[in-house]
């Protein structure tokens, strides 16, 4: 045990003393190493919290609910068939009723219609390219709409048409610069002033596609009353929340029996409406991830076996440099186990050393985007695992034949070694 400690503890020190002996030389082997680290545990990484935010956000939004619109989210790997969605019936209040009172097991059904690019006023004060959110009563149900000040829309706004709104937080800072109160001001969009009811906390954009911070929410009925909703360029939205504990699988399944009842759709006919759950997206990205993080592996592969060759390169020409030391150690009674070891260690320590570098660096970058950019960054205790483990293996590879080599060196020829 002793010896195997004093073994460890000289490799270390070599490895040390050969990187201050060829500064230049060890730098370039063990930047292959350091990159290629870098590379997987970085996309390691990101990968680990974009699935994070990911789940954090379906379950904000809620893995319970059903999006029922002309378009699919996804093409099922087809072509996509714009033309054949565009002819199809668009979304109404009564498709909403239908389904809220004729399928037992769902909660709430609402109905939103979006509206892009509006510019909305207030005095002097001016902003473009606002999402406009014209909804049903539940929608903040449905979606968990947040309400910093003020209040949301009530039923009876909602039913009636009125003009009242909710900002959203770019919008509000916008037009109500210096934390001014917006609430009972009014703000002016379609040509009409509409009440300030309330403004949404900031939240940021959804995976639904919803950017509430830089959006208002009015009611559905106003926005009837002065846009031609048979346009294609007004799209309702159908959004179903299933009641607590229900198999989401079966209340699609009903709810598609009711559109298909309300739409007058004869069996044997396709659906004329598409239903679309956050599970496609997420199950889509997760592809998406796999392919990430195989492109990953392979770069940082490449860039490891590039500084294997060169930790492996360090350590033949530290043998050499060192062919006279082996000898006498042999000559007094090392054996070959022990100098194989020493070496194989040497080269480890080397490519650990590199290993730690990488990950220091992710480490770093980390902080960055966490709290200059506001990516929160998932950094685990098992990614770093992961690159220590792969540094010790590239290590093992790299000073495997070096190794062997010192070990089998004859005492006598080496000790005439000049």
């Amino acid at each position: 045990m002793n010896n195997l400690t004093q073994i460890i503890g000289t490799s270390i020190v070599q490895a040390f003393q050969e990187l201050r002996a060829n500064k230049l030389r060890s730098f370039l082997s063990l930047l292959g190493i350091t990159i290629g680290i870098f590379c997987i545990i970085a996309v390691l990484t990101v990968l680990d919290s974009m699935k994070n935010n990911i789940e954090k956000e379906v379950a904000t939004l809620g893995s319970d609910v059903l999006y029922i619109d002309r378009w699919p989210w996804m093409d099922d790997g087809g072509e996509y068939k714009w033309w054949e969605y565009s002819r199809r019936p668009g979304i109404t209040p009564a498709d909403a009723k239908a389904v809220e009172t004729q399928v037992p097991d769902v909660a709430f059904a609402t109905i939103c219609l979006s509206t892009s690019g509006m510019t909305v006023k207030h005095n002097e004060l001016e902003i473009s390219n606002i999402e406009g959110y014209a909804v049903l009563r539940d929608f903040d149900r449905v979606q968990n709409i947040e309400i910093a000040k003020g209040r949301y829309l009530s039923p009876s706004e909602l039913d009636g048409g009125t003009n009242v709104a909710v900002l959203g937080d770019e919008v509000y800072q916008s037009l109500f610069p210096g934390n001014t109160n917006p609430l009972d001001k009014t703000v002016n969009f379609l040509g009409r002033k509409f009440a300030v009811a309330g403004v949404m906390k900031k939240v940021g954009e959804d995976m639904a596609g919803f950017d509430y911070d830089n959006a208002i929410i009015f009611p559905y009925y106003a926005a009837s009353s002065l846009l031609d909703l048979r346009s294609l360029k007004y799209d309702p939205l159908l959004a179903v929340k299933a009641a607590n504990n229900k198999n989401l699988d079966e209340v699609k399944y009903e709810v598609e029996g009711v559109l298909r009842r309300m739409r007058k759709v004869k069996p044997g006919q396709a659906d004329n409406f598409s239903i679309n759950q956050l599970s496609q997206v997420s199950q889509r990205l997760e592809l998406l991830f796999g392919t990430v993080d195989a492109i990953a592996w392979v770069i940082g592969g490449f860039s490891l076996i590039v500084g294997a060759f060169g930790i492996a390169n360090i350590m033949f020409v530290t043998v050499k440099e060192r062919t006279k030391v082996i000898g006498l150690k042999k000559a007094i009674g090392a054996r070959r186990a022990s100098i194989m070891w020493e070496f194989l260690l040497e080269a480890i320590v080397l490519c650990l050393i590199g290993g730690t570098v990488g990950i220091l660096i992710v480490i770093l970058i980390s902080f960055v985007l966490t709290y200059a950019f506001h990516f929160q960054v998932a950094l685990s205790l098992g990614n770093f695992f992961i690159g220590i483990f792969v540094s010790v293996i590239v290590g093992v590879l790299s000073g495997l034949i070096p190794a062997r080599s010192a070990s089998r060196l004859d005492p006598v020829v080496a000790i005439r070694t000049n």
